[in-house]
């Protein structure tokens, strides 16, 4: 933060895990508003994640710098405010104390006081489609295209370009007009937090048919408890464009370019980098799970209100692996010219997100038990999804489970997340016939694959460990001597 004469200049603030530039994804408030202290300004995208930036003081905005699509450095400038009359100061703490705000938690690293700041919400994507020759241009070719009908790609964020927003109603408040859904400009729902939108989407109820009850008009999760669900509400929603689309630009003859910004990068760039430097080599085996889905159903017929995922199981299976080929779980330091074996195991679990394919990590997962681990990975990938990791949850792991099986294949050979050493790939499961104590019959069977870095150890090893994992995949109750 710098000082002029009565104004302070904030600026883009260390996100973490050195992270050295965001991209501005849209300002949250424009020149001329009130902001008080924690209230999100502008929500910036970086390498890892889809961050809302609160400022840590309160005052008047007089100025943006830069505008959306814009990459800023940490360090530089990202929004000046000048501090308020004595008289005009208002209260930070007391503007819209909704039950939304309640528990969104989202204080960057090193400042804020966590009071007030909106949920984190995900960036949607926006389609942009060449026109035939001949299409009129839209009335205000600055605005940009309209967002689709049903799309939450506005919906609870401001656009910063736009005046101040009027007594009552926070910066942060879309108004923007929806004329695909209406036919013509109509002012859209006034609402503020992400939980209220998930809650209508889930619902069937449409946010444009209710009238809010909140300060200014805004729509409370009450609201939309109340209301009732119509078909039409149902029919009218329209699903989110996929992420593949998203910053879809039109090029000659109809192509379509996708530039590669934020995570899409970010992904480019490493498996690129994991390509050129890791002499990689996969190796594979089918096995037959039966036992495993048996020892799963008993496991949580014992225990139902705590079940147990096959992936968990999986993971706790490598665990067992990589405390006997601790090879494994390893990294190869170049610089140093020395391979560095971690004394604990962080686990990554490869996680499709409509943002693009991330790799949360368990920290120190060998401490956990099978139920925790349970647990801790629904809740790790469904934080995934939802975008709301912190960026020190995506980096730091040591060994990676793929269950690309989820995807209906049976095999892949998947490239390893640098600078780990090693990826234990799971195809999906089906009943095939399999030779059981010489007599055919139909098993659950699976393939499982081990992708590995050839400098960290040689085939001997590799071969051992995906053997103890494909044993125990088979006869689970070897798993319980070596745990």
């Amino acid at each position: 933060m710098t000082d002029t004469v009565g104004t302070r200049d904030f600026l883009l603030p260390d996100l973490g895990e050195g992270l050295s530039e965001a991209e501005i994804v849209e300002w949250r408030v424009a020149v001329g508003d009130v902001v008080t202290v924690d209230q999100t300004v502008v929500e910036v995208e970086t390498a890892k994640a889809v961050v809302d930036v609160p400022c840590p003081y309160p005052g008047r905005v007089v100025a943006l710098h830069g505008a959306a699509g814009e990459v800023r450095p940490v360090g530089q400038p990202l929004i000046t405010i000048a501090a308020l009359d004595g008289g005009d100061d208002p209260d930070p703490h007391a503007t819209y104390r909704e039950e939304e705000r309640a528990g969104s938690g989202n204080v960057l690293i090193g400042y804020g006081t966590g009071h007030g700041v909106p949920g984190r919400r995900r960036r949607r994507p926006r389609l942009s489609v060449a026109k035939e020759p001949g299409t009129p241009a839209p009335a205000n070719p600055g605005s940009g295209p309209p967002a689709p009908a049903g799309s939450s790609a506005r919906t609870g964020a401001g656009v910063g370009a736009g005046p101040s927003s009027p007594a009552g109603v926070p910066a942060s408040v879309d108004r923007t007009s929806d004329p695909v859904r209406t036919g013509g400009p109509v002012a859209a729902p006034l609402v503020i937090s992400p939980i209220v939108r998930r809650l209508a989407k889930e619902r069937g109820v449409d946010l444009a048919s209710l009238r809010g009850t909140g300060p200014g008009g805004v729509i409370r999760r009450a609201d939309v408890e109340t209301a009732r669900s119509a078909p039409a509400a149902r029919l009218a929603a329209v699903p989110d464009a996929p992420d593949a689309h998203v910053g879809l630009v039109p090029a000659g003859d109809g192509d379509v370019v996708v530039p590669l910004t934020g995570i899409r990068k970010v992904i480019a760039d490493k498996l690129s980098r994991s390509r050129r430097e890791i002499p990689e080599v996969t190796i594979w085996v089918d096995v037959d799970a039966t036992g495993l889905l048996e020892t799963r159903a008993t496991i949580n017929a014992a225990s139902p209100d705590a079940p147990v995922s096959i992936l968990a199981l999986l993971a706790r299976i490598c665990l067992s692996g990589l405390r006997k080929y601790p090879q494994l779980n390893a990294r190869v330091d170049t610089e140093g010219q020395r391979i560095v074996q971690s004394a604990g195991v962080h686990l990554g679990i490869a996680a499709q997100t409509d943002r693009g394919l991330v790799v949360p990590v368990l920290r120190d997962a060998q401490r956990l038990t099978t139920g925790e681990l349970a647990a801790a990975l629904a809740e790790t990938t469904a934080a995934a999804r939802a975008g709301t990791l912190p960026p020190g949850r995506l980096t730091g792991g040591t060994f990676t489970l793929n269950n690309y099986g989820v995807f209906g294949v049976d095999g892949s050979t998947p490239i390893i997340n640098h600078p780990e050493a090693a990826l234990l790939g799971v195809g999906r499961i089906v009943d095939k016939p399999w030779v059981v104590d010489g007599q055919l019959a139909v098993r659950k069977v699976t393939q499982l694959s081990l992708t590995f870095d050839h400098r960290v150890c040689d085939g001997g090893v590799a071969g051992g460990f995906l053997r103890h994992v494909a044993d125990c995949v088979e006869r689970p109750a070897l798993l319980v001597a070596n745990v």
